[in-house]
């Protein structure tokens, strides 16, 4: 049984922060840090916090501006997060209502309405809420049937649940099924640290997975075969979760929020994802060179540049690894999907295409994909 992938959605929020912005903002905290601590850092019992520039971002990331769900929390120097206005229980979440709005446009693409799903995975690397899962306040609210249930496998939970989509077709138990990621970075992100601030964005994606006789839209990419892989690492990690109020300490400390060691995880992931994909393609006995695109995971240009030239064996052009990181920064799961979103264009039948997401984990999944 074939299955593809019939439609793709995105939607952005309002608001974008450009590195100008988020710098100025950024020097001002430090600014009034070190004064604040002038005394302190004289004895050398703290240490003094240097500023940011938007060369420095630019040249660490390739990231130019991000799209968030408020700017003004934000970029105010004395809070430097997001505000969420607090809905009740009987309107709709924050996370449900972004995934709607993607989902509706990957259904006009697919020529489908919300009745015609019968499984719905909401795939992200944070959750708003432990119960009820947000997946089954999408299926509600799209009218869809059958199942619907969240996951979590960070930045590559959307190519994980794309696997758990067509094993879902392959045995029988839906014949459609919605994958959104509705991604809200913005909110675990710390804005108060050098080497983080500038990473992440805010931004939804959903994909109508279906069998192939079903499908009826005319931009349409066959899944030749899935693969995942994991290995625990502490180089990317998140602290905050349900216990933490219970542990007696600040629900704003530090690991509470986005922390890596990014020279490590550059290190450690680039050959991991590079080998993954080689293989899957052999697996496959599908030539690497053959590949038309690749959208990866936009977490970093140099990042992704190096993984293209090792599973192609040559520079790629900017054409078969496309990025998105100059407007939409690191989106987690949803970052190699708004890559498929937006640059699926002067592909041919059968095509040969790779979509692959990796991260905090370590976790990579590879997804081989033939246009029809």
């Amino acid at each position: 049984m074939n299955n593809v992938i019939s439609g793709v959605g995105l939607y952005t929020p309002v608001d974008v922060i450009s590195n100008d912005e988020l710098v100025e903002s950024f020097n001002c905290f430090v600014a009034d840090y070190n004064t604040r601590h002038s005394a302190a850092i004289a004895l050398g019992e703290l240490e003094e916090l240097q500023p940011s520039s938007a060369a420095f971002i630019d040249k660490a990331s390739g990231i130019l501006s991000r799209y968030v769900i408020d700017k003004q929390g934000i970029l105010d120097p004395e809070r430097m997060k997001p505000y969420v206005a607090p809905r009740a229980n009987d309107a709709l979440s924050l996370q449900a209502e972004m995934a709607i709005q993607a989902a509706q446009l990957a259904l006009d693409e697919a020529g489908l309405k919300g009745s015609d799903l019968d499984c719905v995975i909401v795939a992200c690397s944070n959750l708003q809420r432990a119960y009820p899962a947000v997946a089954i306040e999408v299926q509600q609210a799209l009218g869809a049937g059958g199942f619907a249930f969240d996951m979590n496998v960070a930045c590559s939970s959307a190519t994980f649940a794309l696997q758990l989509a067509d094993n879902t077709l392959q045995a029988g138990n839906a014949t459609r099924v919605l994958v959104v990621n509705p991604e809200i970075c913005s909110a675990h992100l710390n804005y108060r640290d050098r080497d983080s601030h500038f990473i992440f964005g805010d931004a939804c994606t959903a994909m109508i997975v279906e069998r192939a006789e079903l499908a009826r839209s005319p931009l349409q990419f066959r899944i030749l075969g899935t693969r995942l892989k994991t290995a625990f690492s502490n180089n990317i990690r998140n602290n905050f979760g349900f216990l933490s109020k219970c542990e007696d300490r600040s629900l704003d400390a530090p690991d509470t929020y986005f922390v890596q060691q990014g020279r490590k995880v550059f290190k450690d992931v680039v050959p991991m994802v590079a080998e993954l994909i080689i293989e899957h393609l052999q697996s496959l006995d599908l030539p690497a060179e053959t590949l038309r695109r690749l959208w990866l995971h936009q977490a970093n240009i140099n990042m992704n540049s190096l993984i293209a030239r090792k599973v192609l064996g040559r520079d790629p052009d900017a054409d078969e690894a496309p990025t998105i990181l100059h407007e939409f920064g690191n989106t987690s799961s949803a970052a190699s999907i708004i890559a498929f979103a937006r640059h699926r264009e002067g592909l041919q039948a059968e095509d040969l295409c790779l979509l692959c997401s990796f991260g905090a984990g370590y976790s990579v999944g590879s997804v081989i994909l033939r246009k029809v």
